[in-house]
């Protein structure tokens, strides 16, 4: 039989047995996204949906919904027990279908398959949940909330201030105030995703509730003298993230003998919302100079308040060591970030591996430090571990009541289809659809990210296939424009009277989401380490032309006399994402260069531009992904992508693309750009062609200087690098000082 792994559990299956184990990880089963299982003992070799199919109804699933390799949703440990497996479909579990046999492997843990299951269960199925979080599992708290009670708290959104309310088997009860501590309510916003708390005027309240007790007509006089109605005491040191973890005293010691709180009323309690969750403001105040830049960042994660956890240590990102990473220094981080206490710490790099250094290990925070900088902890790089360890976090966000204001229509999984937003027309709120002039990827991020479906696959244009809802088939927003970063499509700039040219129906924007996208980030080093200048002659240069990789006045030149002047130089580009980088479009729709006979998967797959340190572009060049393949991939990691013979292009999560100096277009024409101070800039994927869960780090830039004879390259840097931003901003304010001047 198949069977959950619970964690920590060591012990190999039983090979007479047949038993696979599993490993549980991702968010809880959903509406949107199956229950996602790790493989840990079969490899991915020959795995397909057949197998998956058989593996979920072992599971106790009704069936597949896709599958997963190269250990996607993270590395098991132990023997890999199975490879090559091929089933027919209708086998009852793994074991009675074909393979090398048990033990029979030349596998790695890199290559654990993983699958998506169908999250109907079979009837009469249980299954046991495995998380980490210190949340309700085995406790009867379960849920909190505050209820609002003045006017002005009713109209916020996010609620941030009002009474305690707590869910205790399956009813509400309201906290009684006596004894209750800031530290109390300091958990409390931590849950609701509110970074801090503030005092409360507690004699306004007390006076409304008064009020409401000599009302006759309330009912509130008689449901305080029960029990049921009331949480008696709850005590907690302000660290926990769950005030399930807090000490909770549901009715006093002798039973029902006394009243749960005797002349008190309900706590109530204040939050402050972190900055992303604040009310937007016409004119946000100017940052000021001396703010400081944030030293830690999450990256990688499908939704708000998720990711792998980096820290920027003399002036360089880095990653966690998960050893003794634990849900007091997650919640730290989730603080720092201006969201609430953490949901879940994550281990194993189950949000993907990240670049570069390991910065600390073993942090051991109490739970009150502002950053995460404040804690204890040892230098990553001292118990040897490695970006497989990789810690992440997930943490408490606010509700905005965001996504109950769009919905999709029409796709064949809950996964795409028709946007439909929720907007006010005239103080009437109601349906209608999303006008595709000008729909992208950034605008389609914003709406996976808004329905909780992660990232965007495809930003679609053309839904005429897609029957939205009856009666919302009007276009209610137009001209959306998303910088990417917004929670809401409500929050991107719009038209205001909506104005769509094609009208509505077949222009209508879709979305096609999935919960794990690549990344793709330049090797800066290696472009500042093999830059240099070529004189090539024209004679060598027909396809480069034919392609576009020379400058204009290429056109004017006496064919095939003179030569031009190339800044040449190599690329590496990294997949640091959790999900293979694929052209957007099938081979069906590659273009076929005659003069260099290969295929273009991408026509424009990087920019290579020269500019002046004011940003004026001088000279340009591009790259087309003719051979998109992995040309480097580390030790125990398989190529899966190679071009040659018309094979699959792509860039498998953890390798490398390389393009080689020597190439042709693989060079900036500076034949007209005069000696000088220059910035040279890369950009892949410059079009957002294809979906990635980080656009930050697709621009490289570097220092260039020319004397007309020779060319050096230096501070070499991605855009989401601490040094190129600080240095952009004064070069930014020296000019425009100057121009003051």
């Amino acid at each position: 039989m198949l069977v959950p792994r619970a964690q920590g559990s060591e012990s190999p299956p039983d090979p007479s047995g047949g038993v696979c184990w599993l490993h549980c990880c991702g968010p809880a089963p959903g509406p949107a996204t199956g229950p996602r299982q790790v493989l840990q003992i079969v490899c991915d070799d020959d795995f397909g949906l057949q197998e998956a199919t058989v593996a979920c109804r072992q599971l106790g699933f009704e069936g597949a919904l896709t599958w997963a390799h190269s250990a996607k949703y993270g590395q098991g440990e132990g023997p890999i027990w199975l490879d090559n497996v091929r089933c027919v479909g209708t086998e009852n579990t793994l074991d009675q279908c074909s393979s090398n046999g048990w033990g029979v492997s030349d596998c790695s843990h890199s290559e654990d398959v993983g699958v998506v299951c169908h999250p109907q269960r079979h009837r009469g199925y249980l299954s046991e949940r495995v998380s980490n979080a210190l949340g309700p599992q085995g406790r009867q708290l379960e849920e909190v909330r505050l209820k609002p009670i003045l006017a002005s708290a009713k109209r916020r959104s996010p609620v941030t201030e009002g009474a305690v309310e707590v869910r205790y088997d399956g009813h509400w009860r309201q906290v009684c105030d006596q004894g209750w501590t800031m530290n109390n309510s300091r958990v409390v916003c931590g849950m609701l995703g509110f970074p801090s708390e503030t005092p409360v005027q507690s004699y306004y309240y007390r006076k409304v509730w008064d009020l409401k007790l000599k009302d006759s007509k309330s009912r509130l006089k008689s449901l305080t003298v029960k029990n049921s109605f009331w949480i008696h005491r709850v005590t907690c040191l302000g660290t926990e993230p769950h005030l399930a973890s807090c000490q909770v005293q549901v009715a006093p010691a002798q039973g029902k003998l006394k009243p749960a709180c005797p002349g008190g009323m309900h706590a109530v309690v204040s939050c402050v919302a972190g900055p992303r969750f604040r009310p937007h403001k016409v004119k946000p105040r100017r940052k000021e100079s001396g703010a400081e830049e944030p030293r830690v960042r999450l990256r990688s994660g499908a939704q708000v308040g998720e990711g792998r956890v980096e820290v920027l240590v003399n002036h360089q990102w880095g990653t966690v060591c998960d050893r003794r990473w634990n849900l007091v220094s997650a919640s730290v981080v989730c603080r720092q970030l201006g969201f609430g206490s953490a949901r879940e710490a994550l281990f194993g790099a189950q949000l993907g591996q990240g670049l570069g250094p390991i910065h600390l290990s073993e942090v051991r925070c109490r739970g009150y430090e502002r950053t995460l900088g404040d804690c204890p902890a040892l230098e990553g790089a001292q118990n040897g571990c490695q970006h497989e360890n990789d810690a992440a976090v997930r943490c408490h966000v606010p509700d905005m009541g965001f996504r109950g204001q769009v919905r999709l229509a029409g796709g064949r999984s809950p996964e795409e289809g028709v946007v439909e937003v929720e907007v006010e027309v005239n103080g009437v709120r109601h349906w209608g659809s999303v006008c595709s002039d000008h729909w992208g990827l950034p605008e389609a991020m914003v709406a996976c990210r808004q329905l909780g479906l992660g990232f965007a696959n495809h930003a679609i244009k053309d839904t005429w296939y897609w029957q939205g809802t009856p009666g919302a088939g009007e276009v209610v927003m137009s001209g959306v424009h998303c910088s990417g970063s917004e929670l809401a499509l409500q929050q991107c700039q719009r038209h205001g009277p909506v104005h769509c040219s094609h009208g509505a129906g077949r222009a209508s924007a879709g979305v096609s989401c999935m919960d794990s996208a690549p990344d793709l980030v330049m090797n800066a080093q290696l472009v500042q380490e093999t830059a240099y200048l070529e004189d090539r002659p024209l004679s060598q240069l027909y396809c480069a032309h034919e392609e576009n990789c020379l400058s204009q006045s290429a056109d004017r030149m006496d064919w095939p006399y003179g030569h031009r002047r190339l800044l040449r130089f190599s690329t590496q580009i990294y997949n640091l994402g959790r999900a293979d980088f694929r052209p957007k479009t099938g081979r069906h729709s590659w273009i076929w260069h005659q003069c260099h006979r290969h295929y273009h998967s991408i026509e424009v797959f990087t920019h290579y531009d020269l500019l002046t340190l004011n940003g004026s572009k001088v000279a340009e060049g591009h790259k087309a992904s003719f051979c998109l393949e992995d040309t480097n991939c580390p030790t125990g990691l398989q190529r899966r992508y190679a071009c040659a013979n018309f094979g699959e292009q792509g860039v498998t999560v953890g390798c490398w693309d390389t393009y080689r100096h020597d190439i042709d277009c693989q060079w900036v024409d500076i034949t007209d750009v005069g000696p000088g101070d220059y910035i040279f800039q890369v950009v892949v994927n410059p079009k957002y062609e294809v979906a990635e869960s980080d656009f930050s780090n697709n621009m490289m830039q570097c220092r260039c200087k020319y004397d007309g004879h020779r060319v050096w390259l230096h501070n070499c840097h991605t855009g989401d690098s601490y040094p190129a931003s600080t240095e952009l901003a004064l070069e930014q304010e020296e000019r425009l000082r100057n121009n003051l001047i």
